[in-house]
């Protein structure tokens, strides 16, 4: 007859062999095996620790949610107080932990990733300030955390970068992004480099900036092409890169169909049901000159890159969800949650009639 003891050791062995598969068990390179447990969810315990670096920004604080409700241990670099603590709730107790760092300090970055067996570098800058040029933080801040993570062992890096990304762009933005890549595969071989289109989600710069200032979009007279994408279809791409032991090369996320800007501003006005702009359509010179004078205030309200962005078409090539186990959403089944805010209190239950999709 079993003991207590023994009744309790064999009740153990049954639930955790009820809890555990082969899917919970991931090897990497040069650590030991990394074991999930405990029932899925918020609570549950990953095995993984995982470093991202850009975690306060828009597509960040999407992909440390969705870390952190897996039970993962996520390191959350921020250079300012205030700027993370809406993370610290992501996790449970312990999982969120906040270290202050600065893409110059090497000593600083080593700190943030040397317990981890991934990185996730998703730091950027939409305009350039005085103290950070696009080469500041997309090149020599790519580098530096791809030199770090090798010099450490780190066995995965993912590199965010951009769908555009090309060394023969017009836009300063996307050379620099390019070579950030070159840096980076450099400094880390196997690095994986992620290219996701414009994302789109509720904190964002895009469907907001067209309700707010659409003649910034009639630039080209709205016919340059965008491939637009969710923000949380890229997070739960970025998410499902941490079960994979090995993945090196180019991965591009652009959005499921191409749209052009003049289609993206008819969607907003009959989602907003403002009418349409009657702004005139600014010639690129003086869009770029009057670029050049918002770059007073302290928080410049567009760049001349920006304008020069504005006549880019996204590149058309094949997006490569499926190799990690996503399938993107249309942007009309979700516009209506982040722009419903704009209409007026008479329209605000209306439902949405849109126009006529473009090719």
């Amino acid at each position: 007859m079993l003991s207590a003891s023994n009744v309790l050791r064999v009740q153990r062995i049954a639930i955790s062999r009820g809890k555990r598969a082969l899917h919970d068990l991931v090897t990497l390179p040069g650590r030991k095996p990394i074991v999930s447990s405990g029932t899925p969810g918020y609570s549950a315990v990953s095995g993984h620790v995982v470093t991202v670096f850009g975690c306060t920004g828009f597509l960040g604080r999407y992909l440390v949610s969705k870390l952190a409700r897996m039970g993962t241990q996520v390191i959350v670099p921020y250079r300012e107080e205030d700027e993370k603590r809406h993370l610290k709730p992501m996790g449970d107790l312990g999982q969120i932990v906040s270290m202050e760092w600065d893409v110059r300090n090497e000593e600083q970055i080593a700190e943030c990733l040397r317990h981890s067996d991934i990185v996730y570098n998703l730091v950027g800058r939409e305009y350039e300030t005085k103290n950070f040029k696009y080469s500041d933080v997309h090149v020599s801040g790519a580098e530096r955390i791809a030199k770090i993570a090798a010099q450490a062992g780190v066995p995965r890096l993912v590199h965010v970068s951009h769908l555009n990304a090309s060394t023969s762009s017009t836009s300063h933005f996307y050379r620099t992004k390019a070579e950030g890549e070159e840096r980076v595969r450099d400094a880390f071989p196997a690095a994986t480099i992620v290219r996701p289109g414009q994302m789109y989600g509720c904190e964002d710069k895009f469907l907001n900036n067209m309700a707010s200032w659409p003649i910034w979009w009639k630039l080209n007279h709205g016919e340059t092409k965008i491939r637009p994408v969710h923000v949380m279809d890229v997070a739960q791409a970025l998410t499902n890169l941490m079960t994979i032991p090995q993945f090196p090369g180019t991965i591009s996320l652009p959005g499921p169909r191409t749209l052009t800007t003049e289609y993206l501003l008819d969607m907003v006005s009959s989602l907003t049901y403002t009418p349409p702009s009657s702004a005139p359509v600014l010639p690129k010179s003086l869009a770029l000159a009057l670029a050049k004078v918002a770059q007073a205030p302290w928080w410049p309200l567009i760049s001349p890159d920006e304008v020069e962005r504005r006549y880019i078409d996204d590149v058309d090539v094949p997006g490569d969800w499926e190799a990690v186990g996503v399938t993107p959403d249309e942007i009309e089944n979700h516009a209506i949650t982040y722009l419903r805010r704009y209409r007026s209190a008479e329209n605000f239950v209306r439902p949405a009639v849109f126009p006529a999709r473009s090719s």
